[in-house]
């Protein structure tokens, strides 16, 4: 596996040399950051964020340089069979409901909007009787 990967990354590289292209322009064009883009050129795939990553970056990588990164994908799935870690902590207050510490004071703004809503009203209702409107 780990010779597949650096044929693989030394494709990538020869080829990007072939075509004149340094690794800050590959990274300006495929929106893959050089340390990856140098990572698939090294055959390092386990560099890399996660083998979904892997795959998404060689296939655009390849497409970039002219090469079929599906053909690669397609005949080497083992590059990309990384066991991904897992931790998950099962204990004693991992269901426990946390309070938002302004959680209970939610009704206090809208008894000032509704208090100064019922103050407009009455001194529009005020006004209007004051003027003989109603």
């Amino acid at each position: 596996m780990k010779e597949e990967l650096k044929d693989v990354g030394d494709l990538f590289k020869q080829r990007r040399k072939e075509m004149n292209i340094s690794l800050k322009e590959a990274e300006n064009a495929t929106s893959i950051r050089m340390s990856y883009l140098q990572a698939l050129e090294d055959g390092e795939v386990n560099k890399l964020i996660s083998p979904v990553y892997a795959q998404g970056f060689l296939r655009q990588y390849a497409h970039f340089l002219g090469i079929d990164g599906d053909k690669i994908v397609r005949e080497h799935p083992e590059i990309f069979n990384r066991p991904e870690s897992q931790e998950f902590s099962y204990g004693i207050g991992t269901l426990e409901i946390r309070g938002n510490p302004g959680s209970g004071v939610k009704w206090f703004p809208n008894a000032l909007w509704l208090g100064a809503f019922l103050s407009i009203l009455l001194v529009a209702w005020y006004v209007a009787k004051l003027f003989e409107v109603i």
